[in-house]
């Protein structure tokens, strides 16, 4: 049999390539999803740095007139570098921020709203010193309220540098405001519909309450107060509950704080129960009671 001339043979067929999958370019997940990576993720280029060890402006009425345009910038490093600048000036030069604290509050708030924990946590170390700097003058800010919703958010997340970072900036909070001004604002998160903002705010509300005289306890309204606390004695969280036991024990010492030093205990106790049964429902009088009776 005649072998066929090679020229005329048919082609053969190529193998179709197969397609690759599409690589999506992403540079703030790309370092944790390839294992031979070298290049660190982008958060190990921010350095925390502490309160003490930050440094003054040695020309800091022109670097002020340059903060805000640099808290502005779309590279996120220099943000935090900025949000440190703020906080140089916080710590030693407070009074040149005053005339742009809301403007900065503003940006701490959409800062902490960021997805990158870096920024985030940044944003928090900076309300911390701004809390130490200004104390009471941040309850008058529009802004305020929004900046401890993200603080409350923040501290009851799963990150864990974030959420201690959070609770370290709420207790200074707690010890640069002044309580009444603190709690006029803290007592509507009290009742926030997610458990664990509720538990926070629970928890700098009781710290607010410890700190209290009883004249201030009395102008907030003592009654609101334990009413605060019976309601949270029935949270789902245990934080919460915690919290409202502490709220009760310091509104019951100060309660008493008029009574004569020589009256017995007892005496003591029969006066809050009247209070409870007088101001608070059935059962939550009887929690109330319960509390301080097995002291």
């Amino acid at each position: 049999m005649a072998l066929r001339n090679i020229e005329n043979a048919l082609p053969i067929s190529q193998e179709r390539p197969k397609k690759l999958p599409k690589l999506y370019k992403n540079p703030e997940i790309d370092c944790l999803n390839d294992e031979n990576s070298l290049a660190p993720p982008p958060e190990s280029t921010i350095d925390y740095i502490a309160s003490e060890n930050l440094k003054p402006f040695p020309d800091p009425e022109s670097s002020v007139q340059r903060l805000l345009e640099e808290l502005a910038s779309k590279d996120w490093i220099k943000v935090c570098e900025s949000l440190n600048n703020t906080r140089r000036f916080a710590v030693y030069h407070s009074s040149l921020l005053l005339p742009i604290l809301e403007k900065l509050m503003v940006v701490m708030v959409k800062a902490m709203k960021n997805p990158r924990s870096a920024l985030c946590k940044t944003s928090i170390m900076a309300c911390s010193d701004i809390f130490k700097a200004f104390g009471e003058k941040l309850t008058l800010l529009k802004t305020i309220d929004d900046l401890l919703l993200q603080l409350l958010m923040k501290a009851s997340q799963d990150k864990k540098f974030v959420c201690e970072e959070a609770d370290k900036a709420l207790n200074t909070m707690v010890d640069s405001v002044a309580p009444l001004p603190l709690l006029r604002k803290l007592k509507a998160y009290v009742r926030h519909s997610n458990p664990r903002v509720r538990a926070k705010a629970a928890v700098s509300t009781s710290n607010c309450v410890s700190k209290m005289e009883v004249n201030v306890m009395d102008e907030f309204g003592m009654v609101m107060i334990v009413q605060m606390a019976a309601d949270l004695l029935n949270d789902k969280l245990p934080e919460a509950r915690e919290a409202a036991r502490s709220m009760v024990n310091s509104v019951y010492e100060k309660f008493t704080w008029n009574e004569e030093e020589e009256s017995e205990e007892g005496n003591k106790q029969e006066a809050w129960q009247r209070f409870c049964e007088k101001n608070l429902t059935g059962l939550n009088a009887q929690a109330m009671i319960k509390i301080v009776s097995s002291q």
